[in-house]
């Protein structure tokens, strides 16, 4: 018997429930280069997906307009709501996700990690985050 004992929790994987999948997945997928895993399709729709990148995922459902399988709550979508996305390169997040057409926050430097912000269709916000040695409260420039 082994003394090595694997986790039993590996993974978190937020689950966002949105208005148009189809915008979230443009945002998603071709504007920050998630990849489409799985996907469920009743009525030749697809309705719920799961995405990744690297090795984060996410996971998107459609409200759907007739309260089924679960209604849209009332309020603002996203309000209040940061995922943070861990990488090596902040930066080149932004500057992938300009050419993709997507308009990220300039990056700055907060508690030593460079953070590019998104806001998503539904008002969620996406940070992508990576360790720097830059001072506190650096605004990146994109000039040399």
């Amino acid at each position: 018997m082994s003394d090595t004992v694997s986790p039993n929790v590996r993974q978190a994987v937020p689950f966002l429930g949105v208005t148009n999948i189809d915008a979230s997945l443009s945002f998603y997928a071709d504007g920050l280069g998630f990849t489409l895993k799985q996907r469920w399709t009743p009525e030749g729709r697809i309705r719920w997906c799961w995405l990744e990148l690297g090795t984060a995922a996410l996971m998107l459902q459609e409200y759907w307009k007739d309260g089924k399988p679960g209604g849209r709550p009332a309020g603002p979508l996203g309000q209040g709501v940061s995922i943070c996305f861990i990488c090596a390169d902040a930066i080149a997040i932004y500057h992938d996700a300009m050419t993709r057409g997507l308009t990220p926050a300039r990056p700055y430097v907060g508690n030593g990690l460079w953070v590019t912000s998104f806001v998503d269709p539904d008002g969620y916000r996406i940070d992508f985050e990576s360790p720097t040695d830059v001072p506190e409260e650096t605004v990146y420039s994109d000039r040399a």
